[in-house]
């Protein structure tokens, strides 16, 4: 019986090529995290981390990937929230296929959910439009390292309002084991100060809970922090500032950068 793959396409250029380089880099990142968990014992809900080149944002992105480092046995699926960059189109839209493949291997796709969703008119299936996509894959690496038995369900965002995304994960919110991922980056092609500036305003409207104020000039994966954040109205969420760099901190000149911001989202216990 054959199995059908989404095959890699954007290691070699986003991410390395090889197994053995990508254990490398995450254990350069390892070397040089200077993560701090307030929660000793907590595992966040959800990430908002960055789908830069690895070069770029891939350490920020690991530092936010070790709060789920020691929580195997508790993730069993991963439902990773992106923007489009390659094909236009209406709605959210997943994956058809049975695995995704990068260097490390082949991660299961949650077709379970993934059935569901769409059974609930929630998602469409387009393999076209996650073929070309980096937006979710530079994340696999990370998850398929930290969370090996965990499957993933991809959900990239087209022309799709807020609301639908806050949908789709309240519909899974109560699902045990089911976790998230929101992938974006931040301000775009700014110099270094002009980036510092804007990405701390849009720092301080994701911790506030602003979610109408955001928008495509500062935050590429906007619309799925926002169906995040919608969140807050129904559930009481606490967000933690990991990391708010840009690339003029890591591998880029300063004079034309892309923000990076990570964030932890606990659901906290209502007494």
């Amino acid at each position: 019986m054959t199995m059908s793959v989404r095959p890699p396409a954007v290691s070699g250029m986003f991410y390395p090529s090889g197994k053995q380089e990508i254990s490398d880099f995450f254990a350069e990142c390892e070397n040089v995290s200077l993560v701090r968990h307030t929660h000793s014992d907590a595992i966040p809900r959800a990430l908002i981390l960055p789908h830069a080149g690895y070069n770029y944002s891939g350490c920020a992105a690991y530092e936010g990937y070790q709060y789920w480092q020691a929580a195997g046995e508790k993730i069993k699926t991963v439902v990773v929230i992106g923007p489009a960059h390659r094909v236009a189109f209406e709605g959210i839209a997943t994956v058809g296929v049975e695995f995704l493949e990068t260097p490390l291997g082949l991660a299961e796709v949650d077709n379970d959910i993934r059935d569901h969703l769409v059974t609930e008119n929630l998602i469409d299936v387009s393999d076209q439009a996650h073929a070309a996509e980096h937006s979710i894959e530079v994340h696999l690496p990370f998850i398929q390292s930290m969370l090996p038995n965990a499957k993933i369900l991809p959900l990239l965002d087209g022309m799709v309002s807020a609301e639908k995304v806050k949908q789709i994960i309240e519909s899974l919110w109560d699902d045990s084991g089911v976790y998230f991922v929101i992938s974006s980056d931040l301000s775009h092609f700014h110099s270094y100060d002009q980036a510092q500036a804007l990405d701390k305003q849009t720092a301080d409207l994701i911790e506030s809970g602003d979610w109408q104020a955001l928008n495509g000039n500062r935050a590429c994966g906007y619309i799925g922090i926002q169906g995040l954040l919608k969140m807050q109205a129904s559930h009481s969420l606490k967000l933690e500032q990991i990391k708010l760099i840009n690339s003029g901190d890591t591998a880029g000149d300063k004079q034309r950068v892309v923000g990076y911001g990570c964030w932890s989202v606990f659901e906290q216990e209502i007494h």
